[in-house]
């Protein structure tokens, strides 16, 4: 495997990378995240991910209640080290929103949905939901393809230890009550076009 002379890989700083370097480093890849102060680059999408992204952000979108904004693939702070961005997030809606605005504390941040890959398995079972958590973000939910069919662990945070519990694993109906009502028929997940 040769290595193109042209490409100039970003050599990280002593101490790693910090969530304003994605904002000034050039030529990054769309969707480039920071995690660790490391950066990392997001491989090509499955069909599954596209759809059961999709679908969350239609649904959410469809559904929230006024008051709540739903975001596609926004990056959010936890820290100067790490600046992940969930597939999916909820946040409430801002009276004061800067249209040039391109990331949001994590504080601000009611659900946050990942939806796995075959390269983000560790970082969304192990790496995201500590991180998350840490950070307040109240719900997280992980949606994994079991043999084309959406799975999804609703994970919500126990105040009382600052970490997510598990509340339900959801295989072809999603119903919850927080972070607002849902009633989501999640067979229709990888359908073509939204329900």
């Amino acid at each position: 495997m040769s290595v193109d002379p042209e490409i100039h890989w970003p050599i990280p700083p002593e101490g790693g990378w910090t969530a304003d370097d994605l904002d000034r480093l050039p030529n990054l890849p769309p969707h480039t995240e920071l995690i660790d102060g490391s950066l990392v680059f997001v491989s090509p999408q499955t069909r599954f991910h596209l759809r059961a992204v999709r679908f969350f952000e239609y649904q959410l979108l469809s559904l929230a209640p006024e008051g709540f904004e739903v975001l596609r693939e926004f990056t959010i702070d936890i820290d100067r080290r790490n600046r992940p961005e969930p597939d999916v997030i909820v946040v409430p809606d801002d009276d004061d929103e800067d249209l040039d605005q391109a990331r949001l504390p994590a504080a601000s941040v009611r659900l946050a949905v990942e939806v796995v890959s075959p390269e983000s398995v560790e970082r969304d079972r192990e790496v995201k939901p500590l991180k998350y958590a840490r950070a307040g973000i109240p719900h997280y939910w992980r949606v994994e393809n079991d043999g084309g069919r959406a799975v999804v662990y609703v994970n919500e945070l126990e105040p009382a230890t600052g970490v997510y519990v598990c509340t339900g694993i959801f295989r072809d109906r999603l119903k919850v009550s927080v972070p607002f009502p849902l009633d989501l028929d999640l067979t229709t997940v990888t359908a073509r076009r939204p329900e």
